[in-house]
């Protein structure tokens, strides 16, 4: 019995450990060294507001992309060099354009960026309108008059009697 239990419990403990091993390779592992608490919260902050233009969905904090730890590396370097956290978003900007920005800013070249999903979503919803409304026209147009449906009842009946 005591042979099961441990049985039972190496099974359990390899059952866990195996299914904790992609989450500890998902996340990128770096390792800077910063001279302050506070370069260091730039550079997460910085990190996390930022796009990794590879994954597009993630920012580089998350993404294991090569340019993501570029970026990254990029950040770092640029802290230790004693740049600004609004200087090192407008080199990153300028490199590689508002997209990689999470919250651009609103500008006319980023106004398809802000205006675009509300404008598909209303074009969207006049090509539902107008199609419920050509669908209820289609409808009242098929809809048959008293006087038809007195003349398909008496070919029916005429159907019938040749049948019979």
């Amino acid at each position: 019995m005591m042979n099961n239990n441990r049985l039972t419990f190496v099974a359990l403990l390899l059952t866990a450990v195996f299914c904790f091993i992609p989450a500890a390779g998902a996340a990128p592992i770096e390792t800077f060294q910063f001279d302050s608490p506070e370069t260091e919260r730039v550079f997460h902050k910085l990190s996390e507001e930022l796009r990794c233009l590879v994954c597009q969905n993630q920012n580089i904090a998350e993404s294991n992309a090569d340019l993501a730890k570029d970026l990254r590396l990029e950040i770092y370097t640029m802290l230790k060099d004693g740049r600004s956290e609004e200087e090192i978003i407008d080199f990153m900007v300028q490199r590689y354009g508002d997209y990689v920005l999470y919250n651009p800013p609103m500008k006319p070249l980023t106004w398809l960026l802000w205006f675009g999903p509300i404008i598909i979503f209303a074009v969207g919803l006049v090509f539902v309108v107008y199609y419920l409304k050509a669908q209820s026209k289609m409808k009242q147009r098929q809809a048959l008059s008293p006087e038809e449906i007195e003349r398909i009842k008496s070919l029916h009946a005429e159907q019938k009697g040749k049948d019979k």
